[in-house]
Order: C-alpha cells, then structure tokens, then sequence
C-alpha cells in the first residue's frame, strides 16, 4: 500500500516537473520569439531612419547640384553680358550711331545725362612711372583751356589702357593737335584720351581690357617733349583726370564718381587769375594725417570748409581718417 502511494507520488512530481519544464521552454520560446520579433523591428526603424537620411542625404544633393547649376548659368550670363558690353560699350548712353572720328561724339547735348555714377574701380595706370609736365585748366599762354593732364614718358615707353573698353578712335593729326593718338571708350561710360603717340599698337574698333599696351609714347603733334597727353571724358565732356585718378599709386581717387551735368566747376578748371592754390583751375589730392580737421586743411589750402565739403561729398561734422582722401579745388 505504501509503496504504491509513494509510486503515485512520484508520477505526480515528474508531470508536475515536465509541465514546470516545459511552460519553461514555451515561455523561453516565446521571449526568444518577442526577441527576433524586437530586432525585426529595430531592423525596421533603423532602415527606414537610413531610408529617411539616403533621402535627405538625396534631396541636398540635388539642391546642391541645383544652386551649383544656377551659380554656373548665372556667371556664363555675366561672361556673355560682360562680352556683349565691351562690343558696343555704354551703348545706352551714347547710342549706337556715336562711333564717329569726332572727339565730342555727342551730336545732341541733350541726350547727355542730367546725373550718372562712374564706376571707377579696375582703374590701371596708363604708364609705369609717374611725374606731371602739366595739369588740367586754363594756360596762361595763349589762354587755351588745357583738357588732360601731361605726364612724362620717354619716347618708346609702353602706354596701357586705363579700363576695359573698345577704341573708337585711331588717328594721326600730323604735326597739331594730339599727333598720334587714340580715344577708347569705356563700359563705365568713361571715354579717355591719349594723345603725342610714337605709335600706334592696337586698331579701331579693337576690344582692349585694362593694362593693355595700346601704344607708344612720343612728341608727335602739337608737342614740346616726349610726354603722354591724357583725358577722361564723358559725353564729350572733359572731366579733371587729376580729380578721378591718383597716377603715383596707380589708384582712383574714389570708387564712384558722380557726374553732374549742369556742375561745370566739377568738370571744367575756372579761368580766373590766381589768387590761391584752390582757386587756380588745377585740382590736388590731400591726404589726411594725424590731427587734421577740415578747418586746419582748408585754412592751409587757402579754402573753405564749405568748398572741401561740396568737393568731397562731406558734411561739417563728417570724421576724417587717417589716409583719407581729399579733393581740393
């Protein structure tokens, strides 16, 4: 009797074991099973954030490519207009029929803007050293106005074009006038002359971009000495070079300068006697030290602060800094 309850006993305890064993088993597969489920979905996410970054990745790149592609047409369109300009340079200003022999190619004055800002920057100097023979204004022999300034050269010596542009104009005068010389418009609606040539270089009608040898230098014309005979002018109208540009440092005096048509002072030297170094038609460039004021300059240019201001587009209270600029007239 005994030994047949332990038996039974036993049987329980081993199914009891086998069931415990193998809820064990089923709950281990299932947790295995919640496992691959849980990588398949990490995998999942993480393929679908990777998708997500291949596309943004994607999507930049294409925006990339597109900037990239509107940079490149945007500068090949700047290169063509650039082109465009140098082919009939300030076309608006002076129209298509003003490529004439003349030196003033404005036949109608009233064409000629009432206001106009000249790009100046990308200024070269027409020759390699500096030393003026004469300035712009009014010459007291024969009471000739003087249009350009004269620089000192050595027959032979190379003479550059100032800015890009296009020569209008090629010719010898003989023995007056300019002799050999040239006249080449700008895109900046400049036209320079250059006058007393040994040579000429480039032909009419010629692109030339700044720094080009366009010539030689010489005394040919209406000429006491080998020197260059250099002008600006806009619409015809002579503009002080010394005012625009500063020869010495091969640098212009301002980046913009403004024309106005009806400020003759700003273009033509006055012909008056000279009373003081402001007031005799010629032009000079101050540059400003430690301890200037406008009061100080003009009183040692023998000026006022209200003609220094006008000049220089200032106002009374206007700071001046050291190196600065100034036109004085």
């Amino acid at each position: 009797m005994i030994k047949k309850v332990f038996v039974r006993l036993l049987f329980v305890f081993t199914i009891s074991t086998l069931t415990l064993v193998a809820q064990k088993v089923e709950t281990s597969n299932e947790i295995k099973t919640m496992e691959k489920e849980s990588v398949f979905m990490l995998t999942d996410s993480l393929s679908s954030i990777k998708l997500l970054a291949d596309k943004l990745e994607i999507k930049k790149l294409i925006q990339k490519q597109k900037v990239s592609r509107e940079e490149r047409l945007e500068q090949e369109i700047k290169v063509i207009e650039k082109l465009e300009n140098l082919e009939a340079p300030a076309e608006d200003i002076y129209g298509a029929d003003s490529w004439v022999q003349t030196v003033n190619p404005m036949k109608d004055s009233s064409l000629i803007p009432n206001t106009y800002e000249i790009d100046l920057k990308g200024f070269v100097a027409p020759i390699k050293y500096y030393r003026t023979t004469s300035n712009y204004g009014w010459r007291r022999r024969g009471h000739r106005m003087h249009h350009g300034v004269d620089l000192k050269l050595y027959t032979g010596e190379p003479v550059r074009a100032v800015f890009d542009g296009k020569v209008r104009v090629k010719h010898n005068s003989g023995r007056r006038g300019y002799g050999k010389y040239y006249i080449i418009r700008h895109t900046n609606g400049l036209e320079t002359v250059y006058g007393h040539l040994s040579k000429h270089i480039v032909k009419a009608g010629q692109i030339v971009k700044a720094g080009d040898i366009i010539g030689l230098g010489g005394n040919t014309g209406r000429s006491t000495g080998s020197h260059l005979h250099f002008e600006a002018r806009f619409c015809g109208i002579a503009i002080n070079p010394q005012m625009l540009f500063d020869f010495a440092e091969g640098t212009p005096n301002m980046d913009t300068y403004t024309f106005r048509k009806y400020s003759r002072s700003s273009h033509y030297a006055r012909k008056t006697k000279k009373t003081s170094q402001s007031r005799d038609g010629h032009c000079q460039i101050y540059k400003v030290r430690r301890g200037d004021c406008l009061t100080k300059i003009a009183a040692q240019y023998h000026t006022t602060v209200q003609r220094l201001c006008q000049a220089n587009h200032l106002s009374k209270r206007s700071i001046l800094k050291i190196g600065d600029k100034l036109l004085i007239q």
